[in-house]
C-alpha cells in the first residue's frame, strides 16, 4: 500500500516566465498562489485534502539558447492534468484555437479515458486526461 496520498508539486525550469504563465495560468486556468514579488511562481492545480497540488515555475539560470527546448534533450517526459468531460473539450478547443499543436493518444493503462498532449513553451509535454465522451 502506498504511503503517498498524491502529488504536492511538480517543479519546472522555464526560460521565459511570461510565456510559461500564459500557458499554465491562462490556458489551463491555474491560480497563482505565490506573492507577485517572488521569482518562482507557484500555481495551484487542485486542492484535495486541503494541501494544494501545484506546478512551480522556476526561472532557468542560463540563457534561453542553453535551455533544452527540444524533445530529444528534455529531462521531463511529461506531466498530466486530470480534468472533467466538459473541461477536456474546452481545453482541447482552446489550444486548437490558439494554434498549439494538439496530439492524441490512447492511455496504456487507464480505460474509459481520452487523452491529448500539448507542449509548453519550454518543450515539456503536458497530457490532459478526461473521461471518454458519452
Amino acid at each position: 500500500m502506498s504511503k503517498v496520498e498524491g502529488l504536492a508539486e511538480i517543479v519546472l525550469w522555464v526560460a521565459d516566465m511570461e510565456a510559461a504563465l500564459q500557458f499554465y495560468r491562462d490556458m489551463f486556468g491555474l491560480e497563482i498562489m505565490s506573492p507577485a514579488e517572488m521569482p518562482n511562481k507557484f500555481l495551484m492545480a487542485a486542492k484535495p485534502g486541503g494541501i494544494p497540488e501545484m506546478i512551480v515555475l522556476v526561472p532557468h539560470p542560463h540563457p534561453a539558447d542553453y535551455f533544452p527546448r527540444h524533445k530529444e534533450k528534455r529531462v521531463l517526459h511529461h506531466l498530466a492534468f486530470r480534468v472533467d468531460r466538459r473541461h477536456y473539450d474546452e481545453l482541447e478547443n482552446s489550444f486548437i484555437e490558439a494554434g498549439v499543436e494538439v496530439r492524441h493518444g490512447v492511455h496504456p493503462v487507464l480505460k474509459g479515458v481520452r487523452t491529448f498532449y500539448v507542449d509548453d513553451p519550454d518543450g515539456n509535454e503536458v497530457e490532459v486526461i478526461g473521461p471518454s465522451a458519452p
